[in-house]
């Protein structure tokens, strides 16, 4: 029996974000290229000799209960499999909160590895993914990680070959962005040809492992909604060409943006302004990462 783990819950980017049809059942159809990147939450699980799930986090506003994704994960298994015994979840958060890089989603996922091995469940990576899609669309990926292809509602997951390394600047403004908000208000079949990003082309840049190719077609059909109702993420994202970047995206439905740099000195460069110069007046929290490809 293990007694404790310290995990890592990473975040993730869209380099690429196509909605293709909302479905009957409310959901939408995406077609999304996924990448794990450098920034990780910290997760320590405790097994308890008494049965419960504790959640403790380093943010006040944040449940600490079935509201919870990591609660929810640990939940779930125990629930399954019968466990007699408890575990106690200490979240620290580093990835920025509703910020569409799946932090949520990632600390589920890292929980659902750690209660697997802490009480010796036995399941594979693949049955770990089948059972995340009961508490996120985006928990699959965060159990698999790396590069993938994103379909279906977001849990048919297709690996592709790791991304050539680059800096990756991150910029969260000071604002929130309802996800619900974004998808009730895109129009899909108002979208013109142009508006939907060439998923196809980006994957064969990654075959080709050529980075300006997998930059020149970055590209989200959500900033159509959340760029028109929060304009200071066009700002940003004009910054950070301005700066230097091979291509600047929105993640997610936002409001987080982020931007590929070649060359470390310009990537260093654009953080420092973006932390302490001019980007100050628009973004509330700055990141400079990297790619994370690596399986643990």
């Amino acid at each position: 029996m293990v007694k404790h783990l310290g995990l890592k819950a990473y975040g993730k980017i869209n380099l690429g974000l196509d909605v293709l049809r909302k479905r009957e059942d409310g959901y939408h159809e995406v077609r999304m290229v996924m990448q794990t990147v450098g920034l990780y939450d910290r997760i320590d699980l405790m097994y308890l000799e008494q049965p419960g799930i504790k959640v403790e986090t380093n943010l006040y506003y944040l449940p600490n209960n079935e509201n919870n994704l990591a609660y929810k994960a640990a939940k779930l298994l125990i629930d399954e499999f019968g466990v007699k015994k408890g575990v106690s979840i200490k979240l620290k958060k580093f990835i920025p909160v509703a910020a569409g890089m799946a932090g949520g989603s990632s600390d589920a996922a890292a929980v659902l590895f750690g209660v697997n091995r802490m009480f010796g469940l036995g399941l594979s990576i693949e049955q770990l993914m089948e059972r995340g899609v009961k508490i996120g669309a985006d928990v699959p990926y965060c159990v698999l990680r790396g590069t993938a292809l994103s379909e279906g509602i977001g849990e048919v997951l297709t690996p592709l070959p790791p991304l050539p390394q680059c800096q990756v600047l991150i910029a969260k403004p000071a604002i929130s962005v309802s996800t619900k908000f974004v998808y009730e208000n895109l129009g899909v079949n108002e979208l013109r040809p142009e508006q939907h990003p060439d998923i196809d082309a980006m994957v064969e840049a990654i075959g080709r492992e050529d980075i300006h190719g997998i930059a020149s077609h970055m590209g989200n059909v959500l900033e159509t909604v959340t760029i028109k109702a929060h304009p200071v993420i066009g700002q940003i994202k004009e910054m950070m060409m301005d700066m230097g970047a091979m291509g600047s995206l929105m993640s997610g439905s936002g409001p987080t943006v982020f931007g590929l740099f070649g060359n470390s000195k310009e990537a260093s460069a654009a953080y420092e302004r973006m932390r302490y110069g001019e980007g100050t007046d628009l973004v509330r929290q700055v990141y400079l990462t990297d790619f994370y490809n690596r399986k643990e």
